[in-house]
């Protein structure tokens, strides 16, 4: 099998453990959850002082960013547990289930109460009579500490990316916590600009309207980047092929050899960001001794499993192919 692939799987393989959750992915995590958390108080006391309804808006997100990173991190340890009797498969896709919920909390509360604020602001006319040099105090400070998260989500995505695009990597992405983590602090970076933005051109033309806007655009950004996380661990959830080169690979590998006539077919699925199931349905000639196909089985699977150390469950199905076609 090609090299290439070899070290893109040991990358994978470095990224996270046997149990389906990596190092590096909690790492990223709790940097979110630090900077989320200290942003968070001071947000809302500059949403006090100032009475501005965008920032109390960024207030609401960055609790909801706190427990956000609180419930990955909670994934993160359930996804380790070894495997047993109930989940032979083991518990890696804890993640997925965990990472969902962060979507739908996202959407319901980031986004729903960022919105609400913002109508309620322009249904009832408020004008902050604060300073506002407090919230852009705030908003800076925020900026730089979500500027850190943002930093080590990028640094661990720019380890495991396959360098087919950021938008192609991010959706090929197996590990959720770290696509989440850095969409998040994304859409918390735009957030302080759009908030930012509100407030000064508030102050400026001494009308409501702007910051009120600004809550309510908040929300919508929340929205669009809670249903896009929801869509992608959602694939995961309902469980999402493995590398289409890992397929590729398998089966060129399995036809190299004189006493296969044809390789059925190689099925994949992630049961967590480390864990993959390969099934492959073979063909042998009829030939061929039993010792010979025990032993070509066992030398495929070693060299499936050093090519690529996700792979932790292998089985080999020895079918005809009119019988493989006849149950397909």
């Amino acid at each position: 099998m090609a090299e290439n692939r070899a070290r893109d799987a040991d990358a994978d393989a470095d990224a996270g453990g046997d149990s389906g959750g990596g190092g590096g992915s909690k790492a990223t995590i709790m940097a979110a959850l630090a900077a989320n958390g200290a942003i968070a108080v001071t947000k809302f006391a500059a949403a006090a002082l100032s009475g501005s309804s965008a920032m109390l808006a960024e207030g609401i997100h960055s609790v909801i960013d706190t427990g956000n990173q609180g419930f990955l991190l909670l994934g993160h340890k359930r996804s380790q547990r070894p495997a047993d009797a109930r989940h032979p498969f083991g518990y890696g896709a804890e993640i997925y289930f965990w990472s969902f919920i962060v979507a739908v909390l996202l959407f319901s509360l980031g986004a729903g109460l960022s919105i609400w604020e913002g109508v309620r602001a322009l249904l009832h006319g408020e004008h902050s009579d604060g300073v506002p040099w407090i919230s852009f105090v705030v908003l800076a400070l925020a900026f730089c500490f979500e500027g850190y998260s943002w930093n080590v989500a990028r640094r661990e995505f720019g380890e495991v990316r396959r360098g087919n695009g950021w938008w192609r990597d991010v959706k090929e992405l197996k590990d959720p916590s770290i696509f989440v983590v850095l969409c998040e602090d994304t859409a918390a970076l735009i957030g302080i600009l759009i908030a930012a933005l509100g407030l000064y051109l508030t102050w400026q033309l001494d009308h409501p309207f702007w910051d009120a806007a600004a809550s309510i655009l908040i929300g919508i950004m929340l929205g669009v980047t809670a249903v896009f996380l929801a869509n992608e661990v959602r694939k995961l959830l309902i469980g999402e092929a493995a590398d289409p080169d890992m397929v590729r690979d398998v089966t060129d590998d399995l036809r190299g050899h004189a006493e296969v006539r044809a390789v059925n077919e190689v099925r994949t699925i992630h049961f967590g960001p480390h864990h993959v199931l390969l099934t492959v349905s073979v063909d042998f000639a009829d030939d061929v001794p039993s010792q010979r196909i025990e032993a070509l089985v066992t030398e495929s699977e070693r060299r499936v499993r050093e090519t690529y150390p996700v792979v932790k469950s292998f089985f080999l199905e020895v079918q005809s192919r009119a019988g493989h076609a006849a149950l397909a």
